[in-house]
């Protein structure tokens, strides 16, 4: 299950997966000034081990540094629809696990907000597993760039895509808020 980060308590959840996860890889940690969303992955038996954060995009992103996105014509042409997605991570107990929660959480909040693109920075084999394994629509920037001890690929993902044509995208699960809004009306639905 993926939810929205709404306390404290799992603000410090949050923080603590993606910060043990950086230091597990040797990255430099980086805490956000602006957000727009957080989400967290819980199992089933209560335990916390992802995380997704969404920030603002802009021409003025220090993202940008690592690939030119402000200068790519699909941002371009929608500046105001395309957010970053940062501190994607699942614990390495739980690695290969939870993608499609992590994914659902992004897609969600796309189609909520009417986003079309989301920009990141993608680990060469999370990349392909994302096109292999769950079909994403995904473009590339540019190639292998070192960034923060690690090679990344500069990437944008249509995200407009996934949520106008879910039939695609198999994996796609119901937000918490969702889950509930289907179980009330079936309630009432019962009841009338």
């Amino acid at each position: 299950m993926f939810k929205r980060v709404e306390s404290e308590v799992e603000l410090a959840m949050f923080n603590g997966i993606w910060t043990t996860v950086w230091t597990e890889k040797g990255f430099e940690l980086e805490f956000s000034e602006e957000i727009l969303e957080r989400y967290v992955v819980i199992t089933e038996e209560g335990y916390y081990v992802g995380t997704t954060e969404i920030k603002p995009y802009s021409e003025d992103s220090s993202i940008n540094e690592v690939g030119s996105f402000h200068t790519h014509p699909m941002i371009q042409e929608n500046l105001k629809k395309v957010a970053e997605i940062d501190k994607m991570a699942v614990l390495s107990s739980f690695r290969g696990q939870y993608i499609a929660e992590l994914l659902s959480a992004i897609v969600h909040y796309a189609e909520k907000n009417g986003l079309t693109y989301f920009v990141m920075l993608l680990q060469p084999t999370l990349m392909r597993a994302l096109r292999v394994s769950y079909h994403l629509p995904i473009h590339k920037v540019a190639g292998r760039v070192f960034y923060k001890g690690e090679d990344v690929i500069p990437s944008i993902v249509n995200v407009r895509d996934v949520y106008m044509y879910k039939e695609r995208y198999s994996w796609i699960i119901q937000s918490e808020s969702d889950s509930a809004l289907v179980s009330q009306g079936l309630q009432l639905s019962q009841q009338t």
